[in-house]
């Protein structure tokens, strides 16, 4: 997976295939460990490639109680970047409110969310006139701020909708959710998901590990 993967390699010759196919067919990967910002924002910047590449198209979506610092995308050029913010001051694409706060001050629904994903990834798919393998890249930052205002089904509806575009488009989207690997929500999410990419710091060593879940395989541990 050249530069989204980074140093990942391995002798396997399976695990390597899959992971080329992934990137040609379109993944969702959920990112997961726990007190480890630094490993998951290197994950991430792999993850979304080089910012100079001229055939990526990207999506940040951002809640109020981001965990990870991905950047600020909003120096790219518009036409190739959307950037959808939900807090409880409402909904923002590219900065322009699109839904006002709720009444009782909560964040807007899921529904309303996965809409406003699902529309950003066609007006970009207009603007690239379709997609090339891997050329939508979306950053999920971060799933916690989602489960803490609702429950996990109402989560994994809208991971189900948003998984589904991504495959259709054939690109690649992370979601961070920074808890630990054996956390009930990555136990309920999984299945919805191509890999799985725990991250770890270690004696001041960022670390990931992938699981792949097509072959049921894993990585060792590799430093990022």
């Amino acid at each position: 997976m050249d530069d989204e993967r980074g140093g990942l390699v391995s002798t396997d010759v399976t695990f390597a295939r899959t992971l080329d196919t992934l990137r040609q067919q379109g993944c969702n990967i959920l990112l997961v460990g726990a007190e480890a910002p630094d490993a998951h924002e290197r994950v991430c910047e792999r993850l979304l490639g080089a910012p100079e590449c001229d055939s990526r198209y990207r999506l940040f979506v951002r809640g109020d109680e981001t965990q990870v610092s991905c950047g600020d995308p909003r120096g790219e050029t518009t036409e190739r970047v959307r950037t959808i913010e939900y807090s409880t001051r409402g909904l923002e694409t590219d900065g322009r409110p699109e839904l006002e706060s709720a009444a009782d001050g909560g964040h807007p629904s899921p529904g309303m969310i996965g809409i406003e994903i699902v529309e950003a990834v066609d007006e970009l798919a207009e603007t690239a006139g379709g997609f090339e393998p891997a050329d939508l890249r979306i950053c999920v930052d971060s799933l916690v701020s989602l489960l803490q205002d609702h429950d996990a089904e109402t989560v994994f509806r809208l991971l189900h909708v948003l998984t589904s575009r991504v495959e259709q488009a054939r690109g690649m989207a992370h979601y961070h959710l920074p808890v630990t690997q054996d956390h009930d929500a990555v136990n309920l999410f999984e299945p919805m998901f191509d890999a799985i990419v725990t991250v770890r710091s270690r004696d001041g060593c960022s670390e990931q590990q992938w699981y792949l879940r097509e072959t049921d395989t894993t990585s060792d541990w590799l430093e990022l």
